[in-house]
């Protein structure tokens, strides 16, 4: 008998939970097939099976296990069940030349059409128009008519109702409340966002950026860049270039507290802020300053998919050193992030929405965005904070800035 136990997955993680069993009890595993998920504080992750055998079950679905419990065991010397020979022998017979499968079949009759589920409603022709029309379920209405059948008025209340509104059987209004446990990853996002409100001097300092520029730029070069790399442009590129390059220029943006001292870094560990299923996750792109356009939007890419998937590691989500965080792709306007400690600034990036702006005595409209930039008052400075982000709006106004950070024609006469 084979136990399998929850390995350690990090330094400061001293428990996870058991969030599902991919195979039931009492069935026959492989060798490396996926057992269950196990979520820790930072990530989520799977067992696999060490031997093929047949499993069984130790802890259950929602349990809280320590480093080193056992979530199962496997009998490595449990013979294999039948059904796995069965299923070989289809698998070979369904290979065989058609030719012998159809000597063999006789001919069927065809079978009955199927009965309406007795579940079915029926609803009126001008009722099934304007269900069809909104994309109504018959299950989701509550027919008034003779034997439960749906009518037109019953359609048109159903619509009059506020989204997501929940009814009881009878038609009065759910007062259901429904407490769910709180996943570990939750737990760590509400501490951990507690403890930056509570232990550093936040400030935030906002600017706007005119997105005029780069905007050109996505639209005519989008399709080639495509092509070129396999990727789309986004946004997340030229402020993750443009910041930086301002990191560079203002290091104590990119420095964080150690007890007495102030650790600077000679590199850009951009983390960028992901909802995930499970909830908030910052996965890191190391090195972002050494990263081409390119390498900023696979990374992106690949980070944000990992993440939908919950197939983040614990590695690829520590050791930022500046956070970027897009409220915008949800509608924000304006907000003030929370820094992502240990780290000392986020800067928050917001939807774009036209406005009329100013440019030389002339209203124009223009494609503006706030941008927001929240920073620990204990090391940075206000003047650090805001020469920080004012670069940061000179190199995304003037996207050529971006290559070196300086103009083209200072670098041709070496100014």
């Amino acid at each position: 008998m084979i136990e399998i136990k929850v390995p350690t997955v990090g330094e400061s993680i001293s428990e996870v939970t058991l969030v599902k069993w991919l195979k039931p009890d009492g069935s026959y595993v492989n060798r490396d097939e996926l057992l269950c998920e196990l979520e820790s504080e930072k990530a989520t992750f799977e067992l696999n099976a060490e031997e093929a055998g047949l499993l069984h079950i130790v802890a259950q679905e929602g349990a809280t296990l320590a480093i080193g419990d056992v979530a199962c065991t496997i009998d490595e010397k449990a013979p294999k069940p039948a059904e796995a020979s069965a299923d070989k022998k289809t698998k070979k017979e369904a290979t065989a030349p058609m030719a012998q499968v159809e000597k063999k079949e006789t001919p069927k009759p065809d079978p009955p059409a199927p009965k309406p589920a007795a579940t079915d409603k029926k609803a009126t022709p001008v009722a099934q128009a304007i269900m069809a029309d909104k994309q109504l379920k018959a299950a989701d209405l509550k027919g008034s008519g003779s034997g439960g059948r749906i009518l037109k008025h019953d359609v048109l209340e159903a619509l009059a109702q506020p989204p997501g509104a929940r009814k009881n059987a009878d038609g009065s209004p759910s007062r259901e409340q429904r407490p769910e446990k709180m996943s570990n990853l939750r737990k760590t996002v509400s501490r951990r966002l507690v403890e930056s409100k509570n232990t550093t001097a936040m400030l935030t300092t906002f600017n706007e950026v005119d997105m005029s520029a780069i905007m050109a730029i996505r639209a005519k070069h989008k399709e080639d860049f495509k092509k070129a790399f396999g990727v789309g442009l986004g946004f997340m590129s030229f402020f993750t270039r443009a910041c930086c390059i301002a990191l560079g220029e203002w290091p104590a943006v990119n420095a964080r507290i150690d007890g007495d001292s102030i650790v600077y870094h000679d590199y850009c560990d951009i983390s960028i802020a992901v909802s995930a299923p499970k909830g908030l996750v910052v996965p890191v792109i190391r090195n972002a300053e050494s990263l081409s356009m390119a390498g900023i939007e696979l990374a992106v890419a690949e980070l944000a998919a990992k993440a939908r998937d919950n197939k983040l590691s614990i590695d690829e989500m520590t050791g930022g050193t500046f956070t970027i965080t897009n409220g915008g792709v949800f509608g924000s306007l304006m907000s003030t992030p929370i820094i992502n400690l240990p780290q000392s600034a986020i800067l928050g990036m917001h939807k774009i929405q036209e406005r009329p702006m100013v440019l030389q005595g002339k209203v124009e409209v223009r494609p503006m965005m706030y941008i927001a930039l929240s920073y620990d008052h204990r090391i940075i400075d206000g003047r650090e904070s805001v020469s920080f982000l004012v670069r940061v709006k000179e190199l995304l106004e003037s996207p050529e800035l971006l290559l070196a950070g300086r103009p083209p024609v200072n670098m041709l006469l070496g100014l």
